[in-house]
């Protein structure tokens, strides 16, 4: 048996609609945007997608959600896609906002087997208290709002309370790596390393799109960011097109 697809297309073959999906990158840096794409090109709708924003209008994840493919979003931030904005507010999109590493701890406690801990982040807001607004109505109104959280305090902490927060896990996870080896082990390039550990750890599939593939056995076992363990499918895309989020440029000065 060999973790290698042949193509993207066959990498994502059988994720099927309904699927939940933990995606792995930083606005355009280190998103899986090959698998992404192949999953676009394939039937597939009704997703709740795991990531940290969902791309921008023209790349990534936005692609899915331009063609009404996602049904549900755990995320960080809305980021640069105006699209997942008016989704949201016009409430064709559920939506749940959960703090940044809040965020990060519930896909890394998913992959660690870790059902939930307890975080003071968000204590004392809505995060904790419930009425988050997850869906919006038609007129504007709340459809559906967060469920307020057990907030508790222990021994030895001082008075300070924190709340307690479920891991997440998916069906699948798309991830992008640097290197990756025919067993599976994967090296991440810099700040590309972002979310893609944690995403591949929570996916009881995870499939990764490696720039660079290598024979197993020619990675430096101390270089390796994530073991082979924690990845199921490796397909070769090569050198990743690099995307600019948001442009900001100086403007020249006169004399």
């Amino acid at each position: 048996m060999t973790k290698v697809a042949a193509s993207a297309a066959a990498a994502v073959a059988d994720i099927t609609s309904g699927s939940s999906l933990a995606v792995g990158g930083f606005g355009l840096c280190g998103i899986p945007d090959a698998l992404i794409d192949a999953l676009a090109a394939h039937e597939v709708t009704d997703l709740e997608v795991i990531s940290n924003n969902c791309g921008t209008d023209a790349h990534g994840l936005g692609i899915l959600l331009a063609d009404k493919r996602i049904r549900r979003i755990i995320a960080s931030y809305v980021g640069e896609n105006s699209e997942f904005a008016r989704q949201y507010l016009a409430g064709e999109l559920e939506v749940e906002l959960t703090p940044q590493g809040t965020l990060a701890e519930k896909l890394r406690a998913g992959g660690a087997g870790i059902p939930a801990f307890f975080t003071p982040a968000g204590v004392g807001s809505p995060v904790a208290d419930g009425g988050l607004p997850w869906r919006y109505a038609a007129d504007g109104s709340v459809a559906v709002a967060s469920p307020a959280k057990e907030v508790r305090t222990f021994g030895g902490w001082g008075d300070r309370r924190y709340v307690l927060e479920e891991a997440l896990t998916a069906d699948f996870a798309l991830v992008h790596a640097r290197i990756g080896d025919t067993e599976g082990n994967l090296v991440f390039e810099k700040s590309a390393r972002n979310f893609n550990p944690l995403a591949a750890m929570a996916g009881r599939c995870c499939i990764a799109q490696v720039e660079y593939l290598v024979p197993a056995g020619d990675l430096d076992p101390a270089r390796i960011h994530l073991p082979g363990v924690f990845v199921d499918r490796v397909v070769h895309t090569g050198p990743q097109l690099k995307q600019i989020e948001k442009r900001t440029v100086a403007q020249e000065q006169s004399t």
